[in-house]
């Protein structure tokens, strides 16, 4: 299923990419330096209306800078001892949202010594997939209405949604998905521009002071 997921999403990028006027080798790199979707819409959305490339860049590492604390809190899981470093940072590479969630979900549940094999083998997998996905999307562009393909690339989010929906045993987390989804469409009407970056600072702020609270009164 997340392969699946992201096959979809990778097909709108593939097609934003084509559509906005780059080349098939230009998305193949993205995707496979960057894979974070969201940085990859920001550089081509921004690229196409002529942003300068200061500009870019702050976008992009804003919009990534997500994926810091996900390797903080997934690469000790994984790390071995007297494990070779260049096998830890190539993991961290393939760290992203679908990857994170499903690791630290199943990786506990794995022998220590097993952890970077399933790890690089799982990841490692949806990353090929993403690169296909990249090449399909771009040449199937205008084979289907742009609203259609491009929509795909929003699959991605909302799979993200419902794999956490589906463990809520962890209080912190209904706190953080309920606080977002009220935060979100307000923040929106008051802030358009920032809207999504301030709800996230808010909504997890707030699931995490709540959640603490509760916890000390228990």
């Amino acid at each position: 299923m997340p392969a699946l997921v992201l096959f979809a999403s990778y097909i709108g990028f593939g097609s934003l990419v084509s559509e906005s006027g780059f080349g098939l080798l230009e998305g193949l790199v993205s995707t496979a330096t960057s894979w974070a979707l969201p940085g990859q819409v920001a550089l081509v959305e921004m690229s196409a209306v002529g942003a300068s490339v200061v500009a870019i860049t702050l976008a992009v590492a804003l919009t990534n800078a997500r994926l810091m604390p996900m390797s903080v809190t997934l690469v000790p899981l994984l790390k071995r001892h007297r494990a070779p470093a260049w096998q830890t940072y190539a993991l961290a590479h393939v760290i992203a949202v679908t990857s994170w969630a499903n690791g630290l979900r199943r990786l506990p549940q794995i022998a220590e010594e097993d952890r970077m094999a399933w790890f690089f083998g799982y990841a490692g997998t949806l990353w090929l997939v993403t690169m296909l996905a990249t090449a399909v999307g771009f040449f199937a562009a205008g084979l289907l209405p742009a609203p259609v393909t491009l929509g795909l690339v929003f699959l991605n989010p909302l799979y993200f949604l419902l794999l956490f929906a589906q463990d809520l045993r962890q209080r912190a987390k209904v706190l953080a998905l309920a606080f977002g989804a009220v935060a979100g469409p307000l923040m929106h009407l008051v802030l358009p521009g920032y809207g999504l970056l301030v709800t996230g600072l808010a909504a997890g702020t707030a699931a995490f002071a709540v959640d603490l609270l509760l916890e000390r009164r228990r």
